[in-house]
């Protein structure tokens, strides 16, 4: 444990004086890193994709769940994906330096307020090998130093990404050591690294809820929660059938891995026998396995019977547990019972319903007439995201460049005393 200790402190000392570095790096030299990152990734996209297989197979090997293979899984489209949101990273606003406050008081002093990075900036995450880049180009842009700590599943991949990130960033002018990455996957890194509160800033974990909660009840490093997802559809009385359909197939099936995809269906009972026969044969069709209350059930008898334990559930699978509610107070008391605060949403052609539901529904991002999986920082226009927040304090939702922002006041007098 002493040596484990030692190694993670000695990489934690060196992202600090590389982030008291980076403080003075200027736009153009950040986004010339970026751009050369982005670039030596789809360069080097062979090695990365040798590794990534040999990290994929390791994992088959094991058994693990395919939807934990599908998020740990590279291909040359993904690769290209990765590199553009890299690319889009450096054509966003630098927010470092931006003054979003300033007075004159009546003494004369001049006060400012601007945007100065977090500092150095622990991310641990699970076995999605594009969080690696994203993580390193948003806090490189946002002038951070960043310490990773990716799973033991893809190991092989980070290793490759950081090294190739690391070259092309260090290349174009970055310090060294701004991106580091903790090669151990002793499980006892993570909370090793999250009690290192006089050199690291902040703790941001990514991943399920079990990472989470480990990390939260262990850090003496403040935390950013970035969040599970327990998803929410509620298709009210006045719902558009052709709309509701379609979204729902999008929110449950398009990639049913990641943490804003569907996994509860709330219809209201006016509606329920007209539509939850066609959306129960739309998603069966679609290989969804649907677990009802006892009212869908009386509608659709094939459905499996859900528990209490469905209604808070992530499933991060091709399941979708389904409720007939009463009205729109009903599907706000129960989202909001059995969410995590992520994404919500309602389809409805009424427009006081809808106001309702957004103003009453307490998430993170709350949707009319729209698929949940847009909650996602490249859909927002903020570039590759650091993780999508669902705590209240610092930040909330997808997390782009000024989420990985404080705040400095400067202040300049001519002598004033008080």
């Amino acid at each position: 444990m002493l040596m484990l200790k030692e190694i993670i402190a000695e990489q934690a000392r060196l992202a600090k004086a590389a982030a008291l570095k980076l403080v003075a790096i200027d736009t153009e030299t950040k986004n010339a890193a970026l751009l050369a990152m982005a670039e030596a990734l789809e360069k080097n996209s062979a090695e990365i994709l040798k590794a990534n297989a040999e990290d994929v197979s390791a994992a088959k090997e094991k058994g693990t769940r395919l939807n934990f293979i599908d998020r740990l899984t590279l291909t040359q489209d993904r690769i290209a994906a990765i590199a553009e949101g890299v690319r889009q990273t450096a054509k966003l606003p630098d927010p470092i330096g931006k003054e979003d406050f300033h007075t004159t008081r009546p003494n004369g002093l001049k006060i400012r307020r601007v945007r100065v990075p977090l500092g150095v900036i622990g991310i641990i995450y699970e076995a999605r090998p594009n969080v690696t880049v994203d993580a390193a180009a948003l806090c490189l842009k946002s002038g951070n130093a960043c310490i990773l700590r990716g799973g033991s599943e893809a190991i092989k991949t980070n290793k490759i990404l950081v090294n190739i990130l690391n070259a092309a960033a260090t290349s174009a002018g970055i310090p060294e050591h701004a991106i580091e990455f903790l090669k151990v996957t002793d499980r006892d890194a993570i909370v090793t690294l999250c009690r290192m509160r006089k050199l690291v800033d902040v703790i941001i974990p990514r991943g399920g809820a079990g990472l989470i909660m480990r990390v939260v009840e262990n850090s003496t490093v403040p935390v950013i929660e970035t969040g599970t997802g327990v998803c929410h559809i509620y298709v009210d009385k006045s719902a558009d059938f052709g709309i509701a359909l379609p979204v729902i197939l999008n929110a449950k099936t398009s990639r049913p891995s990641v943490c804003n995809a569907l996994e509860t269906l709330l219809v209201h009972k006016d509606i329920a026998e007209d539509f939850l026969p066609k959306v129960a044969k739309l998603l069966t069709e679609n290989k969804v396995e649907l677990r009802g209350d006892e009212l869908s059930r009386k509608i659709c008898p094939e459905m499996n019977a859900a528990t209490e334990e469905d209604w808070s559930t992530e499933y991060n699978d091709l399941i979708l547990s389904i409720k007939v509610v009463e009205d729109l107070d009903a599907a706000i008391a129960h989202i909001n019972k059995y969410n995590t605060q992520h994404s919500d949403a309602i389809i409805t052609r009424d427009a006081d319903a809808a106001k309702k539901f957004q103003t009453m529904v307490d998430a993170a991002t709350v949707y009319v007439n729209a698929s949940t999986r847009f909650t996602d920082g490249f859909e927002f226009g903020f570039g590759a995201e650091i993780g999508i927040s669902n705590q209240k304090l610092h930040a909330r939702g997808p997390m782009g460049l000024e989420a990985l922002t404080t705040m400095k006041y400067l202040i300049d007098g001519e002598g004033q005393t008080r």
